[in-house]
């Protein structure tokens, strides 16, 4: 049996790749703290495009994603004067580990230490991994969902973003 994605957002149940949340619903609420103390929301970043990255220290194919995402991604659109950010979600580790990994990885994006995956399982079912990117626009609603590292798709999110950062 098929169920629209809209249909299983709904009901909680993830859709084939994990996630509960689908295009075009709003983002969950949601409120992160990063690496140097600052808070991150939805509120506080309605108005500007935003991706939130699932990843954690563990995770050999988020590795694999990160430096495309500081390069082409966060270091791209972070003076966008449409306002753009990059925010690291990292799954159940607490934040000197976060700190450890962002420095191992030279991301210069904010990390966000997601402890009890409050935020990641508002969006991706649990056990359904992490290797997700939610690209959200000014409006709040989810503009596209990544899993894994696909170059196509992720050079899709990169097309997506620059719509997204440069349209009024």
């Amino acid at each position: 049996v098929f169920f629209p994605a809209v249909v299983l957002a709904q009901t909680g149940a993830p859709d084939a790749r994990g996630f509960i949340v689908a295009v075009g619903d709003e983002v969950p609420d949601f409120e992160l703290t990063d690496l140097d103390g600052q808070v991150h929301s939805r509120a506080s970043l309605l108005g500007s495009v935003y991706v939130l990255q699932f990843t954690a220290s563990w995770c050999s194919v988020c590795r694999a994603e990160m430096p495309h995402l500081e390069s082409e991604v966060w270091r791209a659109f972070k003076d966008r004067p449409t306002g753009f950010t990059l925010l690291g979600v990292d799954l159940d580790e607490p934040a000197g580990k976060v700190a450890d990994f962002a420095a191992k990885m030279n991301v210069t994006y904010p990390m966000c230490p997601d402890a009890d995956g409050e935020v990641v399982y508002s969006i991706a079912g649990p056990k359904t991994g992490v290797t997700r990117n939610v690209v959200v626009g000014r409006q709040g609603r989810i503009a596209m969902l990544t899993r894994l590292f696909d170059e196509e798709e992720f050079d899709r999110m990169v097309e997506v973003i620059d719509d997204l950062t440069t349209s009024d």
